[in-house]
């Protein structure tokens, strides 16, 4: 039985994984009316290609757009999140991540408040 929990344990070390540069991105301030973006990037820390099997906003007024190729050991890819900013109030949105990853199920977010008009003192797009 050690044996069995041993090897379980050393393919769990193969498998691929991330490493996110940010898994959580503020925008700030942003303008109503005009969509933001940002893009997290991450590397695949593990030794197997890491396949994102699907990338879904938790929410109709952001789009997400993601490496749709294996992501080799060691190299990076990239999940483009875009936020329409049509509601002026502030914003808390999950982007659910699954793939074949140690850790299938990631969740990354935005956040920021969306103001009327040219008030606006965040970045908006990273």
């Amino acid at each position: 039985m050690i044996g069995f929990a041993f090897t379980a344990t050393a393919q769990d070390n193969e498998k691929a994984e991330f490493k996110f540069n940010e898994e959580k991105h503020d925008f700030g301030k942003i303008p109503q009316g005009i969509p933001v973006t940002t893009v997290f990037e991450f590397t695949n820390i593990g030794k197997e290609p890491l396949i994102l099997t699907e990338v879904r906003p938790t929410c109709g007024c952001t789009i997400a757009d993601y490496t749709k190729t294996p992501v080799k050991a060691g190299e990076k890819g990239q999940i483009k999140i875009t936020y329409n900013a049509v509601a002026v109030m502030p914003f808390n949105k999950t982007i659910v991540v699954k793939s074949n990853a140690k850790t299938p199920e990631k969740y990354l977010n935005i956040v920021g408040e969306v103001v009327a008009g040219k008030a606006a003192t965040g970045s908006g797009t990273n």
